[in-house]
């Protein structure tokens, strides 16, 4: 049965409606994540993991939509959110955020999800097909693939790890604005609600919400523009055995169409759809998302 878009008229306003989730990582951090629940439900969870400086909040746009029919889970990351910072900036990797999210399905006894990852929740989910298969019942990956675009790197780059205090929202938004391309159709309402998922509010001004120490271990711009990062098509491999849908942002810099051609070609189950008037990462409200999500999460619920 396919869920009403977020943009129709059915709308959700349980968008608080969730259960706050405290647990501890193997290396003692507390760290957090939104539990919105539907228990009773028969068909597989939806596991959200967030891109490489969110949180939680993105996911606000669909999870209470999704949790009408399902269970759905949405992680901060260690160092981002509601989560604790590391004290070793060594552990903001893929692998350490893959360990401390198998760690929060055990918490929760949950054991197995359908993965929506956008960007850095991509790379996590993907590792996760290739090391806990038996936890994945199908991965959303969000403009994110197996090779990643130097540009979109470079950008990342120049911004991540650097302090930035706002004097207001309004110019919070002028700085997303600047620092995120391929938006340019989104009206007001829809950049400040952006804002609001990205930025925490301290004293009613907007701040980073995550540890500028996860800046640590991102390429450089000389190893960016020298090597790039390295292609993921053995992890890719390994997640064709779920339902695997992909989204692209119409103007990402990160993701490319030919990536996505040849993930289609190493996959030709691989449902891939472009979001018009999208950079990275779509905000998967959009009717081509929706449509998207429920196509795949159908598939996974035959599956399952």
């Amino acid at each position: 049965m396919a869920i009403p878009s977020p943009t129709s008229s059915k709308a959700v306003s349980e968008a608080t409606s969730f259960r706050d989730v405290f647990y501890d990582s193997a290396d003692g951090l507390r760290l957090y994540a939104r539990d919105y629940s539907d228990h009773n439900s028969s068909r597989m969870p939806v596991l959200c993991l967030p891109g490489l400086t969110r949180s939680s909040r993105d996911f606000e746009t669909v999870a209470p939509h999704l949790a009408q029919h399902r269970r759905v889970i949405a992680a901060d990351f260690r160092g981002r959110g509601r989560s604790h910072y590391a004290s070793d900036p060594k552990t903001y990797r893929p692998d350490v955020e893959l360990a401390d999210t198998i760690t929060l399905l055990r918490h929760l006894q949950i054991e197995r999800v359908a993965v929506i990852g956008t960007s850095r929740g991509g790379l996590v989910a993907l590792l996760m097909a290739a090391f806990n298969q038996e936890n994945v019942g199908g991965i959303l990956l969000n403009d994110i693939g197996t090779m990643l675009e130097p540009e979109g790197l470079l950008r990342i780059r120049s911004y991540l790890g650097v302090e930035r205090e706002f004097a207001s929202w309004d110019e919070a938004v002028e700085v997303l604005k600047a620092s995120n391309y391929g938006f340019e159709s989104l009206v007001d309402r829809e950049w400040n609600a952006f804002a609001r998922r990205l930025f925490k509010s301290v004293d009613g001004k907007p701040r980073l919400d995550y540890d500028l120490s996860i800046a640590h271990n991102f390429p450089s711009t000389e190893d960016i523009k020298a090597s790039g990062t390295p292609p993921l098509w053995e992890l890719f491999a390994a997640a064709n055995a779920v339902p695997v849908a992909i989204l692209r942002g119409e103007h990402s810099d990160l993701l490319s169409t030919a990536t996505v051609a040849a993930m289609q070609n190493a996959n030709p189950q691989l449902d891939a759809t472009t979001v018009a008037g999208r950079g990275h990462a779509p905000f998967l409200d959009e009717p081509e998302s929706w449509a998207a999500i429920n196509r795949w999460l159908a598939r996974v619920d035959a599956g399952a």
